[in-house]
């Protein structure tokens, strides 16, 4: 199927996905979902998928101990969007890694020191960080892009007393 271009509106009655078609194979690939429900992720270490995390919110809980969010390989395209859930600064580190060193983050956050002392950016090395750590996190809403199947774009706000840290797993 080629090109569809609508003039109209488009709509659905429950949600929207993008995905991937291997050319040689035909395996088809979700990407990211569009308009579904945020996620409530658990307390606890988590795997995200493409398929049900990519294109939602994603409600990260005020931890009982530090949690570590793996994203999948990248994909062009997919979107992961983690916003504290938690109802009090958290006491535990939120960690979101990708599966490894040769995935690694592009960008930066914003750290808002609860302090009040300072206000800063917190940037990844651009060749090998592949882990940041959220520490006791009073808020964030952090994104994180798919460029391709390489490296993830990261960018977003985190609110602590104490700033974010990129590095290698």
């Amino acid at each position: 199927m080629g090109t569809t271009t609508f003039s109209g509106a488009v709509r659905s009655e429950s949600t929207f996905k993008a995905i991937s078609k291997n050319a040689t194979t035909g395996a088809i690939t979700e990407i990211t979902t569009y308009g579904g429900a945020p996620v409530s992720l658990a307390d606890g270490n988590v795997t995200l998928t493409n398929a049900t995390h990519s294109g939602r919110v994603l409600l990260v809980p005020d931890g009982g101990q530090d949690n570590t969010y793996t994203l999948p390989a990248p994909v062009a395209g997919s979107v992961f969007k983690f916003v504290y859930a938690g109802g009090a600064a958290d006491a535990t580190d939120a960690l979101i890694v990708t599966p490894g060193n040769t995935n690694f983050y592009i960008g930066g956050v914003t750290f808002l020191d609860t302090d009040g002392n300072a206000i800063s950016s917190v940037f990844s090395d651009g060749n090998s960080n592949s882990s940041i750590q959220l520490n006791v996190p009073a808020g964030f809403e952090v994104t994180i892009v798919g460029l391709n199947t390489t490296n993830y774009q990261i960018f977003g706000n985190v609110t602590s007393t104490t700033a974010p840290a990129f590095a290698d797993q």
